[in-house]
């Protein structure tokens, strides 16, 4: 059997860590800016963090979208998160910034795992980019969940996420969580308190794709160190959840 150890620290950090009013983003800026990239390129302006990176560059490459779908901002430091909100209440109005710019410590961008995107054309909005619901932009949105990522703030979501429709923001999350979460049409919130109605292996979720059986399941924090055990042959992730524990995902080869 395969020993894994969990330790409480560690339930701020992950793919999954859930980032909102409610729950500010607990990890050293130190820690995230030391696992950011360009995106694209060396040159680019914009960074997120290596493995979101990894696989938006897979998506863009696979759809032939580059020209078309530019990346409008990727991670923000804390500073520059305090200098948007500032200048969008300055510039659009309170109202208009609470439904649209994330509080410091509020926002995806500080993770490094969130990204605006945009369509390629003369004015670009920097809050605000056009990403329409046709074309090349929905074929990024098929393979953008198969690959990792969920477009975060949807409509009618409003009063879970705290943050109105943006049909440009990404979130990463990994997979298979991205695919179910847009199956069941989630926010993300939604998904956290789904996956705590399974808290073991033997209670978990389970979920089928071509090559594996994947179940996931919650583990609340509940000492300094905790530890489980799992099969050899399986391969697994653990993601905190930026609350009280860890989502567990086991990877089973079945083809």
């Amino acid at each position: 059997m395969k020993r894994i150890v969990l330790r409480s620290k560690d339930i701020y950090r992950g793919n999954l860590i859930l980032i909102n009013q409610k729950h500010p983003i607990q990890i050293k800026e130190e820690e995230i800016i030391k696992d950011l990239t360009p995106i694209g390129n060396c040159l680019s302006e914009h960074f997120i963090n290596k493995n979101t990176a990894k696989a938006l560059q897979y998506i863009l490459n696979k759809i032939n979208s580059e020209d078309r779908i530019i990346p409008v901002s990727g991670f923000r430091s804390r500073r520059e998160q305090i200098d948007l909100y500032k200048s969008s209440v300055r510039d659009n109005g309170l109202e208009f910034t609470q439904q649209f710019v994330a509080k410091p410590d509020e926002s995806e961008h500080q993770s490094g795992m969130a990204i605006d995107l945009g369509e390629n054309k003369r004015d670009i909005d920097f809050i605000c980019p056009d990403f329409p619901y046709n074309g090349v932009f929905n074929k990024f949105r098929e393979e953008a969940k198969k690959c990792g990522f969920i477009e975060r703030y949807k409509e009618g979501k409003e009063s879970i996420t705290g943050i109105s429709k943006e049909p440009w923001h990404f979130r990463y999350v990994g997979y298979p969580h991205s695919v179910i979460i847009e199956e069941k049409g989630f926010a993300l919130e939604e998904y956290h308190d789904f996956i705590k109605n399974y808290t073991s292996i033997e209670h978990s979720f389970k979920y089928k794709d071509e090559n594996n059986l994947i179940q996931l399941f919650f583990v609340k924090s509940t000492e300094d160190v905790q530890t489980f055990y799992i099969e050899d042959d399986s391969k697994y992730e653990v993601s905190g959840n930026n609350q009280d524990g860890f989502i567990i995902t086991l990877f089973k080869n079945c083809s």
